[in-house]
Parts: C-alpha cells; sequence; structure tokens
C-alpha cells in the first residue's frame, strides 16, 4: 500500500484547549515553563494562562535559613508564574554558612544568589533586612506579624515576587562617593530613574518606585525631598528608610546606600494586556497638638541631631525648650512613654537636578523629639533652618486606629470597584505590599496593620515588613472627621503609620 500523503497530528496536539489550558494552569512553575516551550499552541495557551499580573508571596520561620529559602521557593513556584521581580525578607538571627563573617550582608548577598539562581538572571531582585516580618506561614497558612524583639519567632524569611505584563522592571543603586564628605550620588541616581523610565514608557517618570535605604533617615530624607521635586505627581513610591540590602545591579566602584525597584510602563506592550495601577495608602498614628512654631536658632550636632529655639508664629517673643514641651504634654494631658513627639517642619528650599534650571520646593518633614537642653529643645536628624516652620505631633492610639478603619473602608470601595477612573471598568485587586512602623506596644491589638488587607482581599497575595521609618509618596490619606486636617504640603518620609501599596489591574 502507498504511503499516506495525510500528516498525523502529534499525541499532544489532540489534547482540546480547553484541557491543556486547564492542565497547564495547575503546573507548578518551572513545569510550565516547560511546557511554554513544546510547541507554538502549547506556547499560545501558556500565554493565555499568563496573561494578566499577578503577585505571589510566602514566608517561613524555619530556624534553619538554607530550609526557610526552600520553603518559599517552593511556595511561590507552585504555581505558573514568571517573575519579573523578586523581594527578600530576611529576620531574626540567621548567619551565614561563612563562619569567618560577623557580617549580616553575607546573610543577604547569599540569599540574592539563591533566589536569583532559582528564578533565572533576568529577574531583579533585592534582598533586604527589615525590623520584622508581615506574611503567611507557609507551613500552618497562618498570617503573622513578627517584630524583631518581640516573641520567640524572630528566625523568618519573606518572599515577594511579581509577574507584571505591560511593564518593565529594573533595579538602580543609588552610590555614595568616596569623598572627604561621602555624598551622595542623588543628581545621578534621579538621572538613571528617568532615562530607563524614558527608554521604556516616553515618560521621564515611572509609574511606581519600591525603595530601600541603608542610611540614617535625615540622609534618606534629602534624597526623598530632591526626587518628590523630580518625579511627575502620580509616581508612586513606597518603601524602607533604613533597611541593609543587597541587589541585582549593586553599584559598581562605590557603595550602594540604597536601591530603587523602578516600574515603567512599556509603550510596546503586546495588544490585549491591560493596565497594571499602584495606589499607595497612609494609615497614620499622628495627631497635631498646639500652635505652629517658627525656629529662630537653629544648631546641628553631629549629623545626627538638632538643637532648636523657637517662638510662637506671630510672636516676638522666644520660648525655652522646656517650656515648649512642658505645655505640649499639659495640652496632650499626660507624659506616658508611649506618647512619642515629633515635628513637622515644613521647608521650602531651592532645588534642580544636574544642569537643570534652579525650581522651589515645599515639603514637609518629621523628626523626632528627644529632650530639651537649656532654651532648645533637640530631635533627631539634620535640614532644619532658621525661618522654618513647625507643629508638633504625638502618636495617638485612637487615631491609629480610626485611621486603619478608614483606610479599610477605602480598600472597601476599591475592591468593589467604585473608585476607577476607567469609564466604569471594574479593577481586580491582585496583589500588595505594606510598609509599617513598629507598633506592638502602640496600637493595642494584634494583626492591626494586615486586617484592611485581610478583610478586604481574601485570598489575594501580599506581604510587608516592619520599618523605622516609611517612605510613602503620592499617598491616599483617608481621613476620619474628628481628625481632619486642612490639606498640607507633602510628607514622603513618615512615622507611626502604616502605607499600603496596593496593585491592581484594569482590562
Amino acid at each position: 500500500m502507498p504511503p499516506s500523503n495525510t500528516e498525523t497530528p502529534a499525541t499532544i496536539d489532540l489534547i482540546g484547549e480547553d484541557l491543556l489550558h486547564n492542565i497547564v494552569a495547575r503546573l507548578p512553575a518551572t513545569s510550565f515553563a516547560s511546557a511554554a516551550c513544546v510547541s507554538r499552541s502549547w506556547n499560545l495557551v501558556c500565554e493565555r494562562v499568563l496573561s494578566r499580573p499577578k503577585l505571589a508571596s510566602a514566608c517561613s520561620f524555619n530556624p534553619s535559613y538554607q530550609a526557610a529559602v526552600e520553603e518559599v521557593l517552593d511556595k511561590v513556584l507552585s504555581e505558573p508564574i514568571r517573575p519579573h521581580f523578586a523581594i527578600v525578607s530576611i529576620g531574626g538571627s540567621y548567619e551565614s554558612n561563612n563562619i569567618d563573617s560577623e557580617d549580616d550582608l553575607e546573610v543577604l548577598e547569599e540569599a540574592l544568589e539563591l533566589i536569583t539562581a532559582a528564578l533565572g538572571s533576568k529577574v531583579q531582585v533585592i534582598t533586604n533586612r527589615p525590623s520584622g516580618i508581615i506574611g503567611r506561614d507557609v507551613l500552618s497558612n497562618e498570617f503573622k506579624e513578627i517584630e524583631l524583639g518581640f516573641g520567640e519567632e524572630n528566625d523568618s524569611i519573606l518572599l515577594i515576587v511579581g509577574f507584571l505584563p505591560g511593564l518593565k522592571v529594573t533595579t538602580i543603586p543609588l552610590r555614595k562617593n568616596y569623598d572627604e564628605q561621602e555624598t551622595f550620588m542623588i543628581d545621578e541616581f534621579v538621572t538613571d530613574i528617568r532615562e530607563f523610565s524614558t527608554s521604556v514608557s516616553g515618560c521621564n517618570s515611572p509609574a511606581a518606585i519600591i525603595m530601600f535605604g541603608d542610611e540614617f533617615h535625615g540622609s534618606m530624607m534629602t534624597v526623598m525631598e530632591k526626587m518628590d521635586y523630580a518625579m511627575s505627581p502620580e509616581t508612586v513610591i513606597v518603601g524602607d528608610t533604613l533597611s541593609r540590602f543587597r541587589c541585582t545591579n549593586e553599584a559598581q566602584g562605590g557603595i550602594s546606600v540604597a536601591v530603587a525597584l523602578v516600574f515603567a510602563v512599556d509603550r510596546n506592550k503586546p495588544p490585549g494586556i491591560g493596565e497594571t495601577q499602584f495606589h499607595a495608602i497612609l494609615s497614620s498614628g499622628l495627631s497635631p497638638v498646639g500652635p505652629t512654631y517658627k525656629a529662630t536658632s537653629v544648631i546641628e550636632k553631629d549629623d545626627y541631631e538638632t538643637w532648636i529655639a523657637a517662638r510662637r508664629e506671630g510672636s516676638d517673643e522666644n520660648i525655652d525648650g522646656e517650656t515648649i514641651l512642658n505645655r505640649v504634654y499639659d495640652e496632650i494631658g499626660d507624659r506616658i512613654r508611649d506618647r512619642q513627639l515629633c515635628i513637622g517642619v515644613t521647608k521650602t528650599r531651592k532645588c534642580s537636578i544636574s544642569q537643570e534650571k534652579v525650581g522651589c520646593m515645599t515639603s514637609l518633614a518629621l523628626h523626632g523629639v528627644c529632650g530639651n537642653y537649656q532654651e532648645y529643645f533637640v530631635v533627631h536628624d539634620v535640614g532644619i533652618k532658621t525661618g522654618d516652620t513647625f507643629r508638633f505631633n504625638f502618636s495617638n492610639t485612637n487615631t491609629a486606629l480610626s485611621s486603619a478603619a478608614a483606610v479599610s473602608s477605602y480598600l472597601r470601595s476599591l475592591n468593589q470597584g467604585s473608585n476607577n477612573t476607567t469609564g466604569g471598568d471594574k479593577q481586580e485587586v491582585f496583589g500588595g505590599l505594606i510598609f509599617t512602623s513598629p507598633d506592638a506596644s502602640f496600637f493595642g491589638q494584634p494583626d492591626v496593620n494586615s486586617s484592611p488587607f485581610l478583610d478586604n482581599f481574601p485570598g489575594v497575595a501580599f506581604g510587608g515588613t516592619f520599618c523605622s521609618r516609611v517612605i510613602g509618596r503620592s499617598v491616599l490619606t483617608p481621613h476620619v472627621k474628628e481628625f481632619q486636617e486642612p490639606k498640607a504640603v507633602g510628607c514622603c518620609v513618615h512615622a507611626y503609620c502604616a502605607v499600603y501599596l496596593v496593585m491592581s489591574y484594569t482590562l
């Protein structure tokens, strides 16, 4: 019998498309990647499975460092995902495999190598050492908030990975010069971010930035003030001001003092890909107290603190530091240690990037109060000038809980699609991150940071970290009537708060 000219389809091509879709959608990430390479038709099916953005997170409290890394990797890779970025937060007392090392940077470098080897060299990875972890335990599936120094379960690793079609992601380090003043290369940092965003989207400001700093708060406030000046108002920036880190694209020929994980919209994204939005919402535990003051004398001490003499705005009479603090405490009504004080300083400064025309910017900076000496009261950090105005704020549990409730209400409306601006198309929330101040004794109830997310987006992946100071730029602040203030100057570095980064998708 002569051979037939009709080709017999391969066995795998006889599988129906719907059945194939159902099968590959259940595969772990590694097997899913292999399935996408079988044939063009399989690849198209896999593209449809991962046509929308996806976030995956996992947290391990295993005391074995190697086992903890394996557990979080196994969890986030248990479903189809092609990660564009990964954030690895390491808490507790894990030690490097290098027995001669006494530096926990070795742990961060090892984690960077392990995660990069598992996810691929093109994935942008940041490892960091926060003040605590917020995440879902891979073994118990229980959601936990663990601050360092509270309880016994300090050893923890949180891994967050994200797949964001229609966006491009990169890490850009902020370098420090080796000169006598050890100056930050902020202009170069901003220029690098702008150039990446322009090359991807045609716009010099990206959609969002997640930052980690490894310097004192005052230094990072200076960085954020300049970034606030340089970036479009629509660019959301969140993160941690003081967290040791390692990252992809580590600075060469210099010291990295901060890193930006930059998200830019791809102007060449394939047809059918929708829009990913970043929403930053602030829950604040600060309440204003007393009148507005003006600084009449400012002395900076060792780049770490500032002595301030002041008078009430509109008055010519100077008031000594002890009297000012006594008046604040009298108005608060107690001197409980939990009542942390800070001043919100309104600063108007000239600013420019590289050789650009000099402009003017106004910002609000928070400085913690640490005491008084003679006619001065003393605050942390520097950067305050004579003539700056300020107002005292104090940590208030009632404000914090009311603000958290207002945030939860806002997230509920976002979940219902009532806050979108895309012609009625419903936004689908697919993940988020939380950056929050340590507050185990402050809020007075457990898991208050994660509850707004858990209550409104059950089953949606998210995780977070505790930070000594929280970065939050272009944040929404849902107000509670009794604490509502007139719209203030923007603040980029916050205290006694939580910043929620919510990621949503609209097709």
